[in-house]
C-alpha cells in the first residue's frame, strides 16, 4: 500500500541503538507501509513543518523524521522516506533533527 524508503543516515542511527529499538523500528515501518491511517501514538505531524515523526518507545523515546513524498497528508501518500533519527531528550532536539532532515531530503530528491 505504501512504499517506505530508509536513508543511510536513518539506518545508521537505528544500527547504533539497542536491538529492542531496532526491532520496534522495523515493526513500525511494516505497520506504516500497510496501514493507511496510522495511530498518533506511532506517527504524528510535526507542527509548522512538512515532516512527520515516527515515535519509538523502547525505554527512552526515539524519533524518526519522515517525509511524505507524494502527498501532504500522510494518510494519502503512497511513498514516504525515513530521513534521520534522534533520541528525544528535549524540544531543542527537534530543531537540530529538522535541519538535518531538510539537508538529507534535498540530497535524496536530487538523486531521484
Amino acid at each position: 500500500m505504501r512504499e517506505v524508503d530508509i536513508t543511510e543516515e536513518c539506518l545508521e542511527f537505528i544500527d547504533n541503538q539497542a536491538e529492542r529499538v531496532s526491532i520496534k523500528f522495523f515493526q513500525l515501518i511494516e505497520v506504516i507501509g500497510e496501514i493507511k491511517v496510522v495511530n498518533a501514538n506511532f506517527l504524528k505531524k510535526l507542527q509548522s513543518t512538512q515532516f512527520y515523526e515516527l515515535r519509538i518507545k523502547a525505554g527512552n523515546e526515539y524519533r524518526i523524521v519522515i517525509f511524505a513524498i507524494d502527498h501532504l497528508n500522510f494518510a494519502e501518500c503512497t511513498k514516504a522516506i525515513c530521513l534521520c533519527g534522534f533520541q528525544k531528550k528535549s524540544t531543542k532536539d527537534y530543531k537540530k533533527a529538522l535541519k538535518q532532515a531538510e539537508i538529507i531530503l534535498e540530497k535524496y530528491l536530487k538523486e531521484k
